[in-house]
């Protein structure tokens, strides 16, 4: 019997490259959702010709579907197939809460911003592995999945992986100018606990800087998990099975059945569950293996805090070559705010910035598009990541329609760190020609950060509700989880990464 894998996202695709490198043969079951053709067609027209070659009325087309988002979801290509709708998953009074599931090939990877980190040690102090045991896996990973970046300052602080030899994206105007003047207060912001660098990004080197990154790269340069199940496809053990819904599934001595939407049940060896902390608390309440009727997510709250620099940029920042994926990274290494590093990204312009002024702060106060056009060519914005450990919780229950019901635990701690980390922060950027502004910092809802799991924490001696270090929870042998639902707390920096590196490592590892 084949070993079964439901979801194609990162942490699936992870661990079936660990398995197939054992001799194992692996099952993946997936909805497998995929770009519809008319958007297909789209992108591919634009990748036709370089983007020097586009003219506005075809930019503006090509962008708009983005702009006409719904709240709370996430497009590119101007389509929603790579993201669930709220009420597609949720049931109850749930507007408060921004996380979604996927039923696309390559899950949410479709939608993210590549931003890759590994953990600091110390962030993760309360997990039973430690970075030691996941550094092979990070290089692992980073083996089929593009990571730029640069041997900079952020690598003494988080060396998970090895950045010698690296390249960064070229980063744009405002973005190097930053840069430059970081680099020339260093020592003065280390005492201030301020560490920096090129964001490490999942970015093919070939990119053109089309400024698309937020719309949907035209060339697929930003990683998805897609681009990995593509390769998987030819490998003679591996067998890839679309348009299957996983419901429920049932372990016994000789194996894992699992029951698909529509009625048909499938057969493996071992069952490793990959689908999105949303989804695979789905399945495991609906197959109750321990009586469990309640899971709690753990979530990394973030907010944006908005900045003006005071130095002319030159060239324009809205003049191509640009990218609109965050260009630098700032930890925050400071007791006196948080015993765990806080995680900041740098977003410098995109056509989202001017929109937004427009949008909230604009004609109402009777400012003008020029004027806040050009306020928004000088706007830099930091999304700043806290700890779980100061962030909210969210309860999960099932309810009779099969959707999740979610409640809010919020936590007292958040705002008192958020505000912390903010004045911190705006002191080194006063430092380098940036003005915070503090009245327009927006935090996100619960759980849109997206950095979200631990429902079922791994435990080096779990009890119920918990898992052991190869994500297998308590009275199960043969079941792995390998999303970020068995991550037993959830650090400020970039998760995909660590979600990948320890699917990787509980696949190589598994009976």
């Amino acid at each position: 019997m084949a070993d079964i894998i439901i979801g194609s996202g990162p942490s699936g695709v992870s661990a079936a490259k660990a398995l197939l490198d054992r001799g194992r043969d692996v099952l993946m079951v997936d909805a497998g959702k995929t770009l519809e053709p008319e958007h297909m067609a789209q992108r591919d027209e634009m990748a036709a010709q370089p983007p020097q070659g586009w003219d506005k009325t075809r930019r503006d087309a090509y962008q708009q579907g983005q702009f006409e988002t719904p709240d709370g979801q996430a497009r590119r290509y101007g389509s929603d197939f790579a993201m669930e709708p709220a009420d597609a998953t949720l049931s109850g009074e749930h507007g408060w809460f921004g996380l979604r599931s996927s039923r696309a090939g390559g899950g949410l990877s479709n939608l993210w911003g590549g931003a890759v980190l590994p953990y600091r040690q110390q962030d993760i102090a309360d997990w039973p592995v430690n970075i030691t045991q996941l550094a092979p896996h990070y290089a692992a990973v980073a083996g089929f999945m593009p990571v730029s970046g640069a041997k900079d300052g952020l690598c003494d602080l988080l060396p998970g992986i090895e950045m010698a030899g690296r390249s960064p994206v070229p980063p744009g105007p405002q973005a190097r100018n930053l840069l430059e003047r970081l680099s020339k207060k260093s020592n003065r912001l280390a005492l201030d606990g301020i560490h920096f660098g090129a964001a490490r990004q999942a970015v093919d080197g070939d990119c053109k800087a089309c400024g698309m990154c937020l719309h949907g790269c035209p060339w697929g340069y930003i990683y998805s998990s897609q681009r990995t199940l593509s390769e998987l496809k030819s490998h003679p053990r591996f067998t890839y099975r679309p348009n299957a819904v996983a419901l429920s599934f049932f372990e016994n001595s000789t194996g894992v059945d699992v029951a698909l939407e529509g009625g048909e049940t499938l057969r493996g060896e071992h069952l490793f569950i990959g689908a999105g902390v949303l989804e695979t608390a789905r399945i495991m309440l609906a197959s109750d293996p321990s009586g469990t009727r309640e899971m709690t997510l753990m979530d990394s709250q973030h907010a944006f805090v908005p900045m003006l620099h005071r130095w002319r940029s030159t060239p324009r920042p809205d003049a191509l070559p640009y990218t609109t994926l965050p260009q630098i990274f700032v930890e925050i290494d400071a007791p006196d705010v948080s015993p765990n590093l806080v995680h900041a990204q740098f977003y410098t312009w995109n056509e989202h910035f001017a929109r937004d002024l427009i949008a909230n702060y604009g004609f109402g106060l009777g400012i003008t598009k020029p004027v806040l056009n050009a306020v928004a060519r000088r706007l830099i914005v930091a999304q700043v990541f806290l700890h779980s450990q100061h962030s909210s919780r969210i309860n999960l229950r099932l309810s009779g329609d099969g959707k999740l019901i979610p409640t809010l635990q919020p936590n007292p701690q958040t705002p008192v760190v958020l505000k912390s980390a903010r004045q911190n922060l705006s002191r080194a950027m006063g430092r380098v020609g940036m003005t915070t502004l503090g009245f327009a910092t927006r935090l996100g809802p619960a759980g849109s950060s997206f950095h979200v799991g631990g429902s079922v924490p791994m435990s080096a001696n779990p009890v119920a509700g918990q898992s052991d270090t190869l994500g297998r929870p308590l009275g199960l042998s043969r079941v792995h989880l390998v999303d970020g639902s068995v991550l037993p707390s959830i650090p400020a920096t970039t998760i995909t990464f660590s979600v990948m590196a320890n699917a990787h490592r509980i696949a190589a590892s598994a009976p």
